[in-house]
């Protein structure tokens, strides 16, 4: 089954002539501190939509918060990412990626400060919504700044060290408020010390990118073609630098007939052009899909799911952890999948993964007596449901984000999907804890494997294959109809080895 066709009123584009082979040396190592520096955001993202999950209760009991409260508390962040998402995409392709990441690690930074000195449940409420800005901001600009920068060969792999950055940091605050939440878990004012040491990193991701060079993609797109041959002279062969800026250059000239024929802006009023709209709609499906796996219910409240489960405060804790092992494991995993398997088919099989995951959980909460052994048993369909989700569906969809949609869309189309990504992660954070207070364990995920099936219809239907193939390629392909939506693409070669 192929997607609608978009008839273009131009010539069909030529074929494209291969690309060089990327060699190794100097520039190799540059491209690796690149994505290294830019994933610092990652980790922000990770911690800061993590440490709630162990600073809650000692937030709680300072703060006297009710069930509302704590809901309102930990999803304000997620409001924030909304609407940081938005504006972050048209800020990024008005200023450029770098400039949007230099003024997210400033954000970053006072939102942090603003939540260890709050002295109230309005104030931590703020500074938690300006915090998610940033969190909003960083989800949309690294993954295009890293997929613009890297080769077509290293894409996927490269884009999702990004992904694997947001584990790590999510690992990291379930580590460190398991240790401070068991030595100094009765001291006033904890929760303070943990939320404080997300400003490391911001500071670490400001210095870092005052060195790192812009997107080569962007720089084309502003004209700036001089500056764009030097950055990619930073991270490729001279020879494969000179090629790739042709590449771009002449996509970008067949872009901007296409685009003065069919009135494309950059906005609201490209979803007058029929492929443009299709693509949309896709990558938001793609990107509620993904929070509706139930993932960030887990980072954000696992550890009162497990006291419900049966564990002890402190049990539940350190058995927390187990969620941020699995989830760095799925990941790393997920890296070697990517490189073997395309889109699709690592999409599908998440989604088959995790319904059954969600069955498991809801009957294993509705048939195994209370105590440790029930709690014990949904501990490890927990871990199994990170595990898949974390190797599949979360990495992938942020590739394809940062895929599908043309140049000058990218930042705009990639902003309007991620702000129904955290509208819909917003709607889970909030009524999360009182779904299973009024319903239960087993209702809240016999439900979520519902929506499981629901998704892997609409991948199976909607999704396209984009693996192996240039930003420019792809952009290509979608504009005239040629990706199979269930077919691999039929030039798959070595490029397609990530």
């Amino acid at each position: 089954m192929s997607s609608v066709p978009h008839t273009p009123t131009s010539a069909p584009p030529r074929r494209r002539r291969a690309l060089p082979p990327l060699g190794k040396g100097p520039h190799t190592t540059r491209l690796g501190l690149v994505a290294v520096i830019a994933t610092f955001g990652g980790l922000l993202f990770g911690y800061d939509t993590g440490v709630i999950n162990g600073a809650l209760a000692p937030l709680t009991r300072d703060f006297d918060l009710t069930p509302v409260t704590e809901g309102v508390v930990t999803s304000i962040l997620l409001l924030g990412a909304a609407v940081g998402a938005l504006f972050g995409g048209r800020l990024s392709d008005r200023f450029g990626r770098r400039h949007n990441i230099l003024l997210l690690a400033v954000i970053f930074l006072v939102a942090a400060i603003g939540c260890v000195v709050a002295p109230s449940f309005e104030f931590i409420s703020v500074a938690r919504f300006v915090l998610g800005l940033a969190v909003g901001g960083a989800s949309v600009t690294v993954p295009v700044y890293l997929a613009e920068l890297a080769p077509t060969e290293r894409r996927g792999g490269i884009v999702n060290r990004n992904e694997l950055m947001i584990v790590i940091g999510q690992l990291s605050a379930f580590v460190i408020n398991a240790i401070i939440g068991n030595v100094w878990g009765d001291v006033e004012g904890i929760w303070r010390v943990m939320l404080a040491i997300s400003a490391l990193p911001a500071i670490a991701l400001f210095i870092g990118m005052l060195r790192m060079p812009e997107s080569p993609r962007w720089l084309i797109a502003q004209g700036r073609e001089n500056e764009a041959l030097a950055v990619l002279e930073q991270v490729r062969t001279p020879e494969r630098a000179a090629a790739e800026l042709a590449e771009v250059h002449d996509m970008a000239e067949e872009s901007e007939i296409s685009d003065n024929q069919d009135g494309q802006t950059g906005g609201w009023r490209d979803l007058r052009i029929p492929w443009i709209r299709r693509i949309l709609l896709v990558g938001i499906g793609l990107a509620v899909a993904q929070q509706f796996t139930g993932i960030n219910a887990v980072m954000y409240y696992g550890t009162q799911l497990l006291t419900d489960a049966g564990f002890s405060a402190s049990g539940a804790l350190i058995a927390n952890t187990a969620n941020g092992v699995l989830s760095l494991t799925g990941v790393l995993v997920g890296f070697r999948l990517i490189r073997r398997f395309g889109r699709r088919t690592l999409l599908i099989t998440g989604f088959g993964g995790t319904t059954i995951a969600h069955l498991l959980i809801g009957f294993s909460s509705m048939l195994i007596p209370e105590g440790i052994g029930r709690a014990s048993v949904i501990l490890v369909f927990v871990v199994i449901f990170v595990f898949v989700t974390q190797a599949t569906i979360a990495p992938i969809v942020w590739l394809m984000l940062a895929e599908i949609f043309p140049q000058k869309f990218r930042g705009f189309g990639l902003g309007v999907s991620v702000l129904f990504l955290w509208l819909a992660n917003f709607a889970i954070g909030l009524f999360f804890p009182s779904v299973v207070d009024s319903f239960g364990i087993t209702a809240t995920f016999l439900v979520f494997a519902g929506i499981q099936v629901l998704s892997l219809v609409f991948v199976f239907t909607s999704a396209p294959e984009t693996r192996g193939r240039s930003l420019e390629q792809v952009e290509e392909d979608l504009s005239t109809g040629t990706i199979a939506v269930i077919n691999m693409p039929e030039n798959i070669d070595g490029a397609a080895k990530e």
